[in-house]
């Protein structure tokens, strides 16, 4: 499987332009607005960013630990329930903050190998190497392009109405639920380009090659999770096997609302691959925004929930900066939110709830039998 080259993944906003603007917009204006704004906060990366990723790292290890201990050597139900809810929130935030974030190449400015994004390799059985080019080049050059990103749908399911509807989509909704509950499988199944096999753009030895790295680290992983640890824990063996299945349930399920919630509500925009053709800088720009959405949140803790996501709660700043910290994106929404204004572009954002009921509205609407709608071809 072919690995992006360090352009590629850090990501395609440096290298790509967009769909044109509309008439009696200045498209140029955008991109030099969004350019500025992307160079500003390079100009201010430092040691501030370092500082906030060694925390989180620091919060994982921690909060690991701590679960852990409290599973392998805890008496009752409290133990089990603070070290099985501290494991999840250390998956969460090493799967959220930390891999995802560490891969996109926006800590590779420390050269601290721990942060170096070809190296990182994360807490879930979908290995690196097959992650990043897929959805650091794949996933963030084509974004939203239908037959040219394909997470829109992960290839199986229905989530516009320009795919075409299949008996078998009625099944969606309970496949969600199976595909949230397991996440980690999922991702790691949809980088095998199983579909590519059944149309025979894949032979059986290339699929076969594709797997080898899966099944070494989900072997890996599930030694990890269910024999190792247990066996260390003697008699609280099933009480740290169970512990760990709900934390990566936990962690799968939340992974899969927060992107979902991101790519997938009503009013979330897809594209033909007309869309591509004589794409400028700022019509990508343009395609970001249209395709994405944000999850809002307010009051003393908001920070937490942002944090918790990784910050793709601010999955518009995600795509049209993906290389940059994410922790920057805060700072940066109010001016890209001001920015889609004054150039009549959408700003889609709503609370978690609100974002999840769209998801589920839009994606059991589209499970039934229903009218193939038009591609759009410009944002």
């Amino acid at each position: 499987m072919r690995v992006a080259t360090p352009e590629e993944t850090a990501g395609a906003t440096t290298t790509r332009g967009g769909a044109e603007a509309a008439p009696g917009l200045d498209a140029d204006a955008l991109a030099r607005e969004l350019d500025a704004l992307r160079d500003e906060v390079l100009g201010r990366r430092g040691q501030v960013d370092v500082d906030h990723i060694r925390r989180v790292l620091r919060a994982v290890q921690l909060l690991g630990g701590g679960g852990r201990l409290l599973l392998h050597f805890g008496l009752g139900p409290a133990s089990f329930v603070l070290g099985t809810s501290a494991v999840a929130l250390a998956k969460i935030l090493e799967n959220m903050e930390v891999g995802h974030n560490v891969m996109h190449g926006q800590y590779d400015f420390t050269r601290d190998p721990a942060l170096a994004s070809r190296d990182y390799e994360w807490d879930i059985v979908c290995p690196s190497d097959d992650w990043r080019p897929a959805h650091n080049f794949e996933h963030h050059t084509f974004t939203n392009v239908v037959d040219r990103d394909r997470d829109v749908g992960y290839v199986f399911f229905r989530v516009c109405d320009e795919q075409p509807w299949r008996p078998y989509h009625l099944a969606q909704p309970l496949a969600l639920v199976g595909l949230a509950l397991g996440f980690q499988w999922g991702v790691a199944l949809h980088n095998l380009r199983f579909e590519e096999y059944l149309d025979g753009r894949l032979t059986r030895g290339e699929l076969a090659d594709n797997a080898r790295p899966l099944l070494a680290k989900a072997a890996r992983q599930l030694a990890r999770d269910y024999l190792v640890q247990p066996a260390l824990a003697l008699l609280n063996a099933p009480r740290v096997a169970l512990g760990n299945l709900l934390a990566n349930t936990a962690r799968n399920t939340w992974a899969f609302t927060i992107i979902f919630c991101g790519h997938f509500p009503e009013g979330v925009r897809v594209f033909s691959a007309e869309a591509l053709e004589g794409e400028t800088r700022a019509g990508w720009y343009r395609r970001q925004i249209a395709g994405s959405a944000n999850i809002e949140a307010s009051g003393r803790h908001a920070w937490l929930l942002h944090l918790l996501t990784g910050h793709l709660s601010f999955q518009i700043e995600h795509h049209l900066f993906p290389d940059l910290p994410a922790s920057r994106y805060p700072e940066m929404a109010p001016r890209v939110r001001e920015i889609c204004q004054r150039h009549g572009l959408p700003y889609r954002t709503g609370s978690l709830a609100a974002q999840v009921g769209s998801v589920a509205r839009r994606l059991l609407r589209l499970s039934l039998p229903g009218p193939k709608g038009p591609h759009v071809t410009r944002p």
